[in-house]
């Protein structure tokens, strides 16, 4: 047990600290000189991002924030360790990091990219369930126009992929418990969609003769 701990303590501080480095607010601190919690839905995940920066900025941040997702699991597996359960640890780690990030009193962002970074990286020359949950993402903004929505659907989505693809079951679990951790990150996006009042967002392709 102590052996356990020895290595799966500083990997998962390791993974924490990598997922609290807050992209979204750093980025309109340095460009605005705002704090960006002070706009919007108050995260300093990409959508709130494309609100004060544009979609520029919101798009790097999402590849900034995918990214640290899953420097993490590569360090750990850079260092020899490939245990599906301590890396499991780290990503998971890595996404309460981003959502609870010391540096900026853990008030951050829900976890969506990040989450995503996580799950593409466990197979990092195999992606196949991060695309996927990608690709229902896309689909259900789309037709949606709710990226709260999207977001659930696209991580349950690629958590339910992991056994297809033959991906260890400790991965399985943690992408379960990423997409349930981002239905609760997004209790208040739930209640207004039940209520109808969520906020939406234009398709990238607009509908012919409809609404956008």
């Amino acid at each position: 047990m102590a052996e356990t701990l020895e290595y799966f303590v500083p990997w998962a501080t390791l993974g924490y600290l990598s997922g609290s480095c807050p992209t979204g607010y750093l980025l309109v601190r340095l460009l605005k000189g705002e704090d960006i919690r002070e706009f919007g839905s108050g995260n300093i995940g990409a959508t709130n991002v494309a609100r004060v920066l544009g979609k520029k900025w919101a798009l790097f941040t999402a590849i900034a924030d995918m990214f640290k997702g899953g420097l993490a699991i590569l360090l750990t597996m850079a260092m020899g360790y490939d245990d599906a359960a301590l890396l499991s640890a780290v990503g998971a780690m890595s996404v309460i990091g981003h959502n609870f990030p010391v540096w900026i009193g853990f008030k951050g962002g829900k976890g969506v990219a990040t989450s995503f970074g996580v799950i593409a990286f466990f197979d990092f020359f195999n992606p196949s369930a991060a695309i996927l949950g990608g690709v229902v993402w896309f689909a259900a903004r789309e037709i949606s126009c709710m990226v709260s929505l999207a977001s659930m659907a696209g991580l349950f989505a690629a958590a339910f992929c992991m056994p297809v693809f033959g991906m260890p079951r400790p991965y399985f679990f943690c992408g379960i418990l990423l997409a349930l951790f981002s239905v609760a990150r997004h209790g208040g996006n739930i209640a207004r969609v039940a209520a109808g009042h969520e906020n939406k967002v234009k398709p990238f392709f607009p509908r012919r003769g409809g609404r956008e």
